[in-house]
Parts: structure tokens; C-alpha cells; sequence
């Protein structure tokens, strides 16, 4: 399993000084150093965080030094004030992964994956236009078996779980919805290997759940970035992704 680090709060920090402290790409060059697989960043609209200009220095920055580049947003996020349009920034960063997620501008944060019947013609459209360019293609879904086959057979190469629930149940000890959410977790890697189709895992994963998740079964990547930096205050930021690399890879 490989480890994207998904590098928004840190733009997120960085922005509520109005100046380039901490700087994003002093933190990429070290995650890169440090041995991670991928960056991910996830530029919205209203740029609360990473902003259009980041995704192209750090889409540079990963094919200067031979690692992937993550691009997370919704397809339909369109040209607002300075951010450019996510199918813009698509031919611009020129990502090995678009991962495409259902959110928008009320959302603090991605929190549900795409459901099977909205837009469906319009986000095949879409991942259409990507094939020429060789991008690999992720949809962000539930834990769910169908969501799986719909990506599926929309065309997508990967799936992404939203593992937001498996996260909350394991913090707050409800062990029995849990237990639920992990075979959720299993049977949906199951069907992405009956569909031949990648899949990835990703929201408030963090050194406590890590090895329950990767006992659900074999996953291609997981993205991690908010538990990073809250772990980044206790052990420091190198020891922090060296212990967040160490984890995955145990699987």
C-alpha cells in the first residue's frame, strides 16, 4: 500500500498569514525526501486552502523527482475569481491521478462519496476527456458494493473509500457499527478485485485506525493529510511521516 500525503493544511496554515510561512513547497521537497509515494492537494474554489497556483508547483515538483501527483476536486467546479476550473487545472498539473469528489463550497470538508445516478453522463463525459492524457481516474465513494460497480462501470480505474465513519466508530468506541463499517470496507475491496478496478482509502485515517484498515483486505493508496499535521505537533513533522510510512507499509 503507498502513502499520498495530502498537503491542504498546511496551504490552510500558511494562508491565515497572508505570506508564504510555512511554505508548501519546502514541506512537498520534504515529504519527498522522506520517502513518500504521492502528494495529493484538493484545491477548491473559494482557494480556503490550496490554491490553483499550488497544484501546478506541486504537480512540478512530483514529476521533478518521479513521484505521483494526486489531483482531488468536483469535475464541475468551475473558472470562479482566481481558481481556474478543475478541468483547467487538469490539463495544466497534468496529474498521474484525478480523484474526483461530490463536494462544494458549503462543505468544510469532503464528507460523503458520490452516489450512483447523479450526473452520470456529464462525469463520463468528463473521465473521457482524461483518457488521452493517461491519467489514472479514482471516484470517491461510500463503503458501499454498488457505488463500487457504478464507478465501475462508468469507466474509472480506481475507487477511493470515504473511511470517515470507520474513523468516527473506532474514536468513539462503537465497536458494533465498527465492525459493520470494516466488512463494508472488505466487501467493497472484494468487488473492486471481481471488477478489476484499483482502490484507495482515504479521510481521518491516522496511526490508530491504520492497521484496522489494512486488515479489511490489500488497498492500493491511502491519502492522509489533517492527521498528519495534528500528529506533526506531538512527534515533529519528520518522525510524524516516517511513522505514517512505516504504518502502510506493514501491509
Amino acid at each position: 500500500m503507498k502513502l499520498s500525503v495530502n498537503l491542504n493544511k498546511i496551504a490552510l496554515i500558511r494562508n491565515s498569514r497572508g505570506n508564504d510561512s510555512p511554505s508548501l513547497i519546502n514541506y512537498a521537497k520534504k515529504c519527498i525526501d522522506l520517502g513518500v509515494d504521492g502528494l495529493t492537494l484538493h484545491p477548491r474554489p473559494d482557494h480556503r486552502h490550496a490554491t490553483s497556483e499550488d497544484a501546478i508547483d506541486i504537480s512540478k515538483i512530483c514529476k521533478d523527482h518521479g513521484i505521483e501527483f494526486n489531483l482531488e476536486g468536483n469535475p464541475f467546479s468551475f473558472p470562479q475569481g482566481k481558481f481556474i476550473g478543475f478541468q483547467e487545472l487538469c490539463t495544466n498539473t497534468k496529474p498521474d491521478q484525478v480523484t474526483l469528489v461530490p463536494d462544494d463550497l458549503q462543505q468544510i470538508t469532503s464528507d460523503h462519496g458520490w452516489q450512483p445516478g447523479f450526473l452520470d453522463d456529464q462525469l463520463k463525459d468528463f473521465i473521457d476527456s482524461l483518457k488521452d492524457s493517461n491519467v489514472r481516474t479514482s471516484l470517491f465513494i461510500d463503503a458501499d458494493t454498488n457505488s463500487v460497480e457504478y464507478a465501475a462501470g462508468i469507466g474509472f480505474d480506481r475507487v477511493e473509500i470515504y473511511t470517515g465513519p470507520f474513523a468516527n466508530f473506532l474514536a468513539d468506541e462503537d465497536f458494533t457499527n465498527f465492525d459493520l463499517c470494516k466488512n463494508e470496507i472488505a466487501e467493497c475491496i472484494a468487488a473492486a478485485n471481481k471488477s478489476m478496478i484499483g482502490i484507495n482509502a482515504g479521510h481521518d485515517l491516522n496511526l490508530d485506525n491504520l492497521p484496522h484498515l489494512i486488515k479489511c483486505g490489500r488497498l492500493d493508496e491511502v491519502s492522509i493529510g489533517h492527521a498528519i499535521i495534528t500528529d506533526a505537533l506531538k512527534f515533529g513533522f519528520k518522525e510524524t511521516i516516517i511513522k505514517y510510512i512505516e504504518s502502510v507499509r506493514k501491509n
